[in-house]
């Protein structure tokens, strides 16, 4: 049986309400002082407190719209169907702020794969290619806002246009 000695001095509430604020006080500062710092070297540090590699990963710009080219025969990285895809990306493209990711997509059939190699991601990449080919061909956007991308879905290039911001 626990016996408890009423003559111990216990804390002042208070003192509990003092060190929450104390606390809250630190916070503030620190998000202070973290909102004047580069985030890309803050991001860098905390890479490197965590043994993460020094490579700076550029976050992928955040879509706003997007736009398909799509009749792909299987096998193939022609597009049949890319009119829309075309003048889409001509309007879409105005604003310099923007980029184009151009993600080529195959559907996973033992058909749609590349011809000489055998391999989906392959095709996806020439279906991707295709497509930016075809964009800077006709003058829709400048080839260095472009980004190229694979991934398995359909057999389609989906064009998503992003905005970066002030990012240059």
């Amino acid at each position: 049986m626990t016996v408890f000695d009423d003559e111990e001095p216990t804390r002042a509430p208070w003192l509990v309400t003092l060190a929450d604020l104390s606390l809250l006080l630190v916070g503030f500062f620190v998000f202070l002082q973290a909102s004047q710092v580069d985030p890309m070297k803050l991001a860098a540090g905390i890479r490197s407190g965590f043994g993460a590699s020094e490579s700076v990963a550029v976050p992928a710009p955040m879509p706003v719209d997007i736009a398909t080219a799509t009749g792909f025969a299987p096998g193939s990285a022609v597009p049949v169907d890319t009119a829309s895809a075309l003048e889409w990306a001509r309007s879409a493209a105005r604003d310099p702020r923007t980029r184009l990711r151009i993600t080529g997509e195959v559907d996973g059939s033992a058909q749609d794969v590349d011809p000489a190699t055998g391999s989906g991601p392959i095709l996806a990449a020439d279906r991707a290619r295709a497509v930016a080919a075809l964009l800077i061909r006709e003058h829709a956007i400048d080839p260095s806002r472009i980004v190229i991308s694979t991934g398995r879905g359909q057999r389609r290039a989906v064009l998503a246009l992003g905005f970066e911001g002030g990012r240059q």
